[in-house]
C-alpha cells in the first residue's frame, strides 16, 4: 500500500478530514473534529496509528507482529500498524474500525448527521 492509497482510504469516510496540528509531516485524520488515524505518510516503513477496542488491540498485537502498541498514544486504545506487514484489506478494515469507534463516541445528533447520504 502506498502513502497516497492510505490517505485515500482515510478520507473515504463521511466527514473525514486531514489536518496537520503536529506539523507538516504528520497527517491527522479526523471525523467531526475527533482523531481516528495518525500517520507520517513519508515515513519508512509506512505506519498508521489507529484507535482500537482494548481487547481487540491485545489480540491483534499477539497475532500480527506488524501491529504494536500505539506510538506516543494511549497504548490501551491505540495501535501502530506497519502497513507493509499486513494485507491491504486488513489495513482498510482496521481503519474502518477506528473510524467507527470514534463515531460511536460522538453525540447522537452528530452520528445521525453522518449517517445521511
Amino acid at each position: 500500500m502506498t502513502p497516497d492509497r492510505l490517505r485515500a482510504l482515510c478520507l473515504e469516510f463521511n466527514d473525514a478530514t486531514e489536518e496537520f496540528p503536529f506539523g507538516p509531516d504528520a497527517s491527522v485524520f479526523k471525523v467531526a473534529g475527533k482523531m481516528f488515524a495518525l500517520s507520517w505518510l513519508d515515513g519508512e516503513p509506512l505506519r498508521v496509528n489507529l484507535k482500537c477496542d482494548p481487547e481487540d488491540a491485545v489480540r491483534l498485537r499477539e497475532e500480527h507482529p506488524a501491529i504494536t502498541p500505539g506510538y506516543h498514544m494511549n497504548k490501551r486504545h491505540w495501535n501502530t500498524v506497519e502497513v507493509a506487514g499486513l494485507p491491504d484489506r486488513m489495513v482498510r478494515e482496521l481503519i474502518e474500525d477506528s473510524y467507527d469507534l470514534v463515531v460511536a463516541g460522538l453525540p447522537k445528533a452528530v452520528r445521525l448527521r453522518l449517517d445521511r447520504p
